[in-house]
């Protein structure tokens, strides 16, 4: 099994409990780790064997930014969903961190982190 990282990704949204969270916003920081096997797009040298990227983050992006949830766990769900719906794709875990919490304290941040494989066909 290979590995895809997509670290450190950051987007603006309006994700969280507090009605003023979903209406002001803030920063979200997110990882996405792919498994797959690489040894095609390695041994031909091909772009096109290999996983796109872009695709990844578009969906990272899409997830946060359009849509308002009360829960980063809601947010890393749906965005795994899509991403394990792309081809040759095992699984793939995603760390959603949120710097700013409103809790009476100080912490760097709150991180959630979810695995999910492809589910075998029935």
């Amino acid at each position: 099994m290979d590995t895809i990282r997509l670290k450190n990704m950051t987007f603006y949204a309006h994700h969280g409990f507090y009605e003023a969270e979903r209406e002001l916003g803030q920063k979200f920081e997110v990882d996405v780790e792919i498994g797959c096997d690489l040894r095609q797009a390695a041994q031909n040298d091909d772009l096109k064997k290999t996983l796109d990227y872009r695709a990844v983050y578009q969906i990272a992006k899409e997830s946060f930014e359009n849509n308002k949830f009360k829960l980063i766990e809601t947010v890393a769900e749906r965005m795994a969903k899509k991403i394990l719906l792309l081809p040759d794709i095992y699984n793939v875990m995603i760390r959603v961190r949120k710097p700013h919490v409103p809790l009476n304290g100080l912490l760097d941040y709150v991180e959630v982190e979810i695995n999910r494989e492809k589910q075998a066909p029935v």
